[in-house]
């Protein structure tokens, strides 16, 4: 009897989180370079595994290019059904699965260990103390405190100086800014 509660207790727990799981994964934004894995039930012909362009569009078949960035998968869904039952299916089920997540990176410069691109944490924003770790920390002649983020938006490049000793000396963490991808943390060399 207390074996088949634990086991039924179980059971409840693996659906709870499984159903948590596809909820997050329903509101996540697709992005150039995810890779979609389409199917339509009873609808072989149009299963569908794509790779989203870098202009954020998908080939599906019937409907040619469907523009996906920037959609959640639940948007997407939507969108693609009611695309199909509007000209070709009584009531379409589409069900999309994320593949392949595209890769964050930033890119970390000049006085540090390691310089070069790193993948930002999927899970939870990437700051500029974080690059710096990823990067292996600041060389010896590194000046910290010239440390800026070189970032690019809507094709306007703007610059962040950044005073890394406010962060940790002082605990003004809002001083350590949530990077974006593509942008680029610059350390310059001390000079003395």
């Amino acid at each position: 009897m207390l074996k088949n509660i634990l086991i039924a207790t179980l059971v409840i727990s693996i659906v709870f989180c499984a159903s948590s799981v596809f909820a997050q994964k329903s509101d996540y934004i697709i992005q150039p370079e995810d890779v979609l894995d389409i199917t339509v039930y009873e609808n072989p012909d149009l299963k569908t595994q794509t790779r989203v362009s870098s202009e954020g569009d998908i080939p599906f078949p019937l409907l040619g290019n469907v523009n996906a960035s920037g959609l959640t998968v639940r948007k997407l869904k939507d969108k693609l059904t009611k695309a199909l039952e509007k000209d070709y299916l009584v009531s379409a089920q589409v069900n999309i699965f994320i593949k392949e997540y595209h890769v964050k990176q930033v890119t970390v410069l000049g006085s540090v260990i390691k310089p070069g691109k790193y993948d930002m944490f999927p899970e939870k924003e990437t700051t500029v103390l974080d690059a710096i770790a990823l990067a292996g920390g600041f060389s010896k002649i590194a000046q910290i405190n010239g440390t800026r983020i070189i970032r690019t938006e809507d094709n306007e490049e703007q610059v962040i100086p950044i005073r890394v000793t406010d962060i940790t000396k002082k605990g003004l963490n809002e001083n350590n800014i949530p990077l974006n991808p593509g942008d680029i943390v610059f350390i310059p060399e001390s000079f003395f």
